[in-house]
């Protein structure tokens, strides 16, 4: 792949993953094949998709099992959130966490 196909898909996708990373995900996807790079950013989790869950009904955990960390998800869900204390603190931090877990499946298939 080259440059620009690289720079085409951090446009489309790049809200999806850290910024300090964009770097590194740039020269990873230099050196990867464009329809196997885009078939595999497409599978990204949404951040915003991510907050939203976590407003709705992340108290139940579903925020995180959407995310991928279903360990998370089933103790959120056993304690309601953690008394509402840990459902407050992942609506500030769900969209990071989904970024990380993108990055860590970009790591991972790349």
């Amino acid at each position: 792949m080259d440059i620009s196909e690289a720079n085409q898909l951090l446009a489309l996708y790049g809200n999806r993953l850290p910024i300090e990373s964009m770097e590194m995900i740039r020269k990873r996807l230099i050196e990867m094949d464009y329809s196997i790079a885009s078939i595999r950013m497409a599978q990204f989790k949404d951040p915003t998709m991510a907050l939203i869950l976590s407003v709705l009904v992340g108290s139940l955990g579903v925020d995180r099992f959407y995310i991928g960390d279903v360990g998370l998800g089933v103790g959120k869900l056993l304690t309601c959130g953690g008394a509402y204390i840990w459902w407050l603190i992942d609506l500030f931090m769900i969209q990071d966490a989904t970024r990380k877990k993108n990055m860590e499946m970009f790591l991972m298939f790349g």
